[in-house]
């Protein structure tokens, strides 16, 4: 079999299952995009900690090194490109607002807003790779002049949607409104941070331990509202 199957891949295998199963739940039956952020959640959670195992086997090849920065890099696109557009492509379909709209709205606008709406999603997709891809030519570029493990990333990590997007969609405790276009408006600012060339500090461990705090009290915050405070 071709690949490579140690425990340093497990987590990032673990990423992609979570990734394509929230695709299929926000995207099955009438739409599902709170179910979504679950699988998001559970993404970045994987993601958080697969760079520190893997960097724990000491006598990893070069095949294996560089096999485990491109399946990370892939298994981001669909965990942290796909997925938080296929939970806006929900969102859309849900929507009571935009639903009203598209049934009872002159057709000709309420199909250039809704083919507007997806294009958006398409287009953070796009932002998405074209940052993975980015990243993947200059880390290895970096490790062949520097070694050692990176302390800045160069724009917003696609990582970062992890957080964002379930923040997004908490905000629907305190907005009486529907918060589908917010969503869509986030959207674009992500995937345009995504391209901006700024440095971000990479976190160390305490930064990461404060992140999955936070998705933590996202997951408890989502589902006390979806199961508790709703019913």
């Amino acid at each position: 079999m071709i690949g490579f199957y140690d425990y340093t891949m497990v987590l990032t295998y673990l990423s992609l299952l979570s990734a394509t199963t929230g695709i299929v739940v926000s995207l099955s039956g009438g739409g599902h995009p709170y179910l979504g952020c679950y699988f998001l959640l559970m993404c970045g959670l994987c993601d958080a900690f697969d760079g520190k195992v893997a960097r724990t086997k000491k006598d990893r090849t070069r095949m294996q090194q560089n096999f485990g920065i491109q399946i990370d890099s892939l298994s981001d696109l669909v965990a942290f490109g796909v997925l938080p557009a296929c939970i806006g492509a929900a969102l859309i379909r849900v929507s009571p607002v935009l639903g009203v709209l598209f049934r009872g709205g002159d057709f000709k606008p309420a199909m250039a807003l809704k083919l507007t709406l997806h294009a958006v999603l398409v287009l953070y997709v796009l932002a998405a790779m074209i940052r993975l891809a980015y990243f993947n030519v200059t880390e290895l570029e970096r490790q062949e002049t520097e070694g050692g493990v990176r302390k800045y990333y160069v724009g917003l990590p696609v990582t970062s949607a992890s957080l964002i997007f379930p923040f997004v969609l908490l905000l629907q405790y305190a907005l009486p409104a529907d918060i589908t276009m917010v969503y869509i408006g986030v959207v674009v600012l992500t995937g345009f941070l995504f391209l901006f060339k700024f440095r971000v500090r990479k976190p160390g461990l305490r930064g990461l331990l404060l992140m999955v705090a936070v998705g933590a009290v996202e997951f408890a915050l989502l589902l006390a509202w979806k199961y508790i405070l709703r019913h």
